[in-house]
């Protein structure tokens, strides 16, 4: 009786949204058609019957007939498919094949290719069905395998939370892999430039706009200056900085260790702190400011570099136009920042409270809320354990790399000195003609 029980509670789990699925896939165009092979846990496969044996154990052989309507229901038609923009006809089912946890021919598009021809799991395994996995195998109809592809995995219906892993198989042996959450939208495969370009474009105009504390850098940048054309070349010189250190992470020119994000944090934080307490004290020039802006633009930029490691997936083979890209959004949106600061600081100093002390509270409350920042963020840095590597050639290259975009960045750092001072020296030059 308590063996029927359980079997009894497992059958009636199997109409239970599961909690995490993950999705498996290999898309390779081939000729004219489009091969796709799936991998899903059974379990996120609902309103499926599930045979049994007189022992208890799942029936796979008067399972194995259902399974292609299974997976065109579940699967097949939540998968669009474009070639050149255009809606390919819904994936048709070709094979199917149930496999143990424990299988891992998903390693390869070669290998889970030849299990979902091998001989069928065999009823003498003795499985339950919550045990196992479903493996598809789909076309569609293409007009050529050199064309531009892109999916819409809309697998979220599988279980609260999703996370399919594909990987595109173009023609020359290249493979690119991505992870999609949920339900991603319409993502290319292979993107031109400029769909990868516009992409990171929106990607850095929402991400500055989404970011507290780079905003909070932003106010503190702004609260003393407010005269627009001025602060866009201190907007400017902090773009230039962490776009050196940006571009610099995602060619792996950066720290991988554990402890490196939580110290740009940390470092993130003490930046905002630096910069409000300098705001209160006062006596800041436009040129210090500028100066500083590109000091700790180097530091956001590894933080800039953090958000964005997960999107790079999408830059196909246009990883630096992608880079620039988002570093044109995020100047863009701090732009917008900017538009908007300036007169909201002007009417609240004009009509609220004297400029001067209206400065010392915003930039006060700045750093009250930046300090429990860095502390916060100062505490999960000590959990970190830092040990010195080994002298050894690894050390005497990372070193060699760091040494080189040092220099880049002191070069860049230097030309912006020359160019900022030549547009002040032109910029004085027209100011006395026109009191002349």
């Amino acid at each position: 009786m308590a063996a029927w029980l359980l079997l009894s509670a497992a059958t009636a789990a199997g109409h239970d949204i599961p909690s995490d699925v993950t999705v498996q896939m290999f898309l390779k165009p081939a000729g004219k058609q489009m091969q796709v092979l799936i991998r899903v846990p059974l379990k996120a496969i609902r309103d499926l019957e599930f045979p049994e044996q007189e022992n208890g154990y799942l029936d796979v052989d008067k399972l194995t007939p259902r399974l292609a309507d299974a997976a065109t229901l579940w699967l097949a038609q939540f998968l669009e498919i474009r070639e050149e923009g255009r809606k390919l006809a819904r994936p048709t089912v070709t094979a199917t094949q149930l496999s143990l946890e424990s299988d891992r021919s998903f390693a390869s598009f070669e290998e889970a290719s030849a299990h979902l021809s091998a001989p069928r799991l065999p009823n003498r395994s003795n499985v339950v069905w919550n045990q196992l996995l479903l493996d598809v195998r789909m076309e569609a109809p293409i007009e050529s395998d050199t064309s531009h592809f892109a999916i819409h995995p809309g697998f979220r219906h599988l279980a609260a939370r999703v996370l399919t892993v594909a990987r595109f198989l173009p023609p020359g042996g290249a493979v690119r892999a991505y992870e999609f959450s949920g339900d991603p939208g319409l993502a290319p495969l292979d993107p031109r430039w400029y769909q990868a370009a516009a992409r990171f474009v929106e990607l850095g105009f929402f991400h500055i706009l989404d970011g507290t504390d780079h905003l909070l850098f932003l106010l503190c940048l702004v609260i003393p200056f407010r005269r627009f054309r001025p602060l866009v070349w201190v907007i400017t010189a902090f773009t230039l900085a962490h776009s050196i250190t940006l571009i610099g992470s995602a060619y792996n020119l950066a720290p991988d260790a554990l402890w490196f994000p939580p110290l740009v944090e940390t470092l993130i934080a003490a930046s905002i702190v630096y910069m409000a307490l300098e705001n209160i004290a006062g006596g800041i020039t436009m040129r210090r400011r500028w100066m500083m802006a590109f000091g700790f633009g180097l530091v956001h930029g590894f933080g800039f570099s953090f958000a964005l490691k997960e999107s790079l997936q999408f830059a196909g083979s246009h990883l630096l136009t992608s880079l620039v890209s988002f570093n044109i959004g995020v100047e863009i949106g701090q732009m917008l920042v900017l538009a908007l600061c300036i007169p909201l600081l002007e009417l609240l100093f004009r009509f609220a409270v004297a400029e001067r002390m209206g400065s010392i509270i915003l930039s006060a409350l700045v750093a009250h809320t930046a300090w429990h920042w860095m502390t916060g963020r100062a505490g999960r840095l000590r959990r970190f354990s830092f040990e010195w590597p080994p002298a050894d050639a690894a050390l005497l290259a990372a070193a060699m790399r760091g040494a080189m975009w040092l220099l880049i960045a002191g070069g860049v750092f230097w030309l912006a000195i020359r160019w900022i001072r030549h547009r002040a020296a032109r910029g004085g030059r027209s100011d006395a003609v026109e009191m002349g």
